[in-house]
């Protein structure tokens, strides 16, 4: 955004974009009602509808891609071996997310999956300090150390690793490292990352029409319907993120992501009726004040830098 979209008294800042916080604002509502949908999809096992939502995906993207006339910026992707292979290293990582989100919705665990994507974005600081060398404030060691005692105090009191909290925080925590070094666009990242995945996909759907196992196209109307929809549910807020990346500061943007782990925590506790002991209290607690200690800790610097 330019000089003329900052406010007055604001020179270190983006001004508040209306229009942005409402993109931001539909993606993460879509995000945080995913529960809801995958929820339909319960009886489906959980690797037929991650393919689905591949195959759908690619469909559905790429049609946004030819509406906004951007294919030229696809092409030169697949022509860079080296970008190629990171794309596809992403498209794993992401893949692996996808997939262990629809088990956990389908086997009652969306409360620990909440919890997993209350993780992530420390997950992210830590990977960036192993890989990329980015240096850790005494701020951010002691949040990484309360997600550290919150993992303990799982393992602990309920005698289970949370294994769906920590595969959601470290893959999506792994893919916003390998899409951090990759200059490619959000949408374009997309299209390319499930094209390749198409690969897998596509055949082992066809394995499953094939064999009579597959339960697409198996009479069911409604679920067929939900299946394609998964593209489109994955397509759409997407978009909308990428509409509001583009009015609102990280921080704006980083702030209102909680809005979909939060989401998740309600539906899982009041709609879903998932148990939650004091131990899960006191795990969510240590992950609360880890998150407050790492904003504060940015709202500081920004706030320094004015």
């Amino acid at each position: 955004m330019g000089a003329n979209s900052r406010a007055v008294g604001q020179p270190r800042e983006q001004a508040l974009s209306p229009a942005g916080v409402l993109f931001a604002l539909g993606a993460y509502a879509i995000w945080g009602l995913f529960p809801l949908y995958f929820k339909l999809l319960a009886m489906v096992p959980a690797l037929e509808v991650l393919a689905h939502r591949v195959v759908w995906s690619v469909v559905f993207v790429s049609l946004l891609v030819s509406g906004l006339q951007r294919w030229s910026k696809i092409a030169p992707i697949f022509l860079n071996r080296r970008l190629l292979g990171t794309m596809l290293l992403s498209g794993l990582t992401i893949s692996i997310n996808w997939g262990i989100f629809i088990w956990a919705v389908a086997h009652d665990r969306v409360l620990e999956s909440s919890l997993g994507y209350f993780i992530s974005p420390l997950v992210s600081v830590l990977l960036g300090f192993i890989f990329v060398g980015e240096r850790l404030s005494y701020r951010q060691l002691l949040a990484v150390g309360l997600v550290v005692a919150a993992v303990l105090n799982q393992i602990w009191q309920l005698g289970a690793f949370p294994w769906v909290a920590m595969g959601l925080a470290f893959s999506f925590g792994f893919y916003g490292l390998v899409r951090k070094l990759a200059p490619v666009d959000a949408i374009s990242g997309q299209l390319v990352e499930t094209m390749l995945l198409l690969v897998v996909a596509l055949p082992y759907l066809t394995w499953l029409q094939a064999s009579g196992t597959s339960v697409f196209a198996g009479g069911d109307i409604r679920l067929d319907g939900y299946l394609i929809l998964a593209g489109l549910v994955t397509a759409l807020p997407l978009i909308l993120f990428a509409q509001a990346a583009k009015r609102l500061t990280l921080a704006t943007v980083g702030l209102l992501q909680y809005i979909v782990p939060s989401s998740h925590f309600v539906l899982a506790v009041f709609i879903f009726s998932e148990p939650f002991s004091p131990a899960h209290g006191l795990s969510f607690a240590l992950i609360w004040v880890a998150l407050s200690i790492y904003l504060l800790k940015d709202r500081l610097v920004r706030s320094s830098e004015a």
